[in-house]
């Protein structure tokens, strides 16, 4: 069964600091780009970041840019999102995916997590 587990999630206070990670059970992330998506309630999906294979290729949603760093480790098929300098309007569920090119578009991915809770208090 294949599964992408997010973890690393929690409550943090504004200007803090979280690590993602995301871990592959019954698949490789080999030759796949990773991405980070976050749903808030009652707002739409939204693209974080992404990373390709090499870790040459990586792109970030405009909110994040500067704060959160992606990262990727190969041998241990894992992808992290570091999270920096947290805001409240961080606060969302995280969700790992992976698909065959690192766009920026949620449907060109394939294999979705449950998702991590990452909370910004003000």
């Amino acid at each position: 069964q294949v599964q992408l587990v997010e973890s690393g999630g929690g409550l943090v206070q504004a200007g803090g600091s979280l690590r993602l990670s995301c871990a592959a059970s019954g698949r490789t992330f080999a030759n796949r780009a990773v991405a980070w998506f976050r749903q808030a309630p009652g707002k739409e999906r939204e693209f974080v970041a992404t990373i390709g294979w090499s870790s040459i290729w990586i792109a970030y949603g405009d909110s994040v840019k500067g704060r959160f760093t992606i990262s990727r480790d190969n041998a241990n098929n894992r992808v992290y999102l570091q999270m920096n300098s947290l805001k409240p309007e961080d606060t969302a569920v995280y969700y790992c995916a992976d698909g065959f090119l690192p766009t920026t578009r949620s449907n060109d991915y394939t294999y979705w997590g449950q998702g991590t809770q990452v909370t910004v208090s003000s």
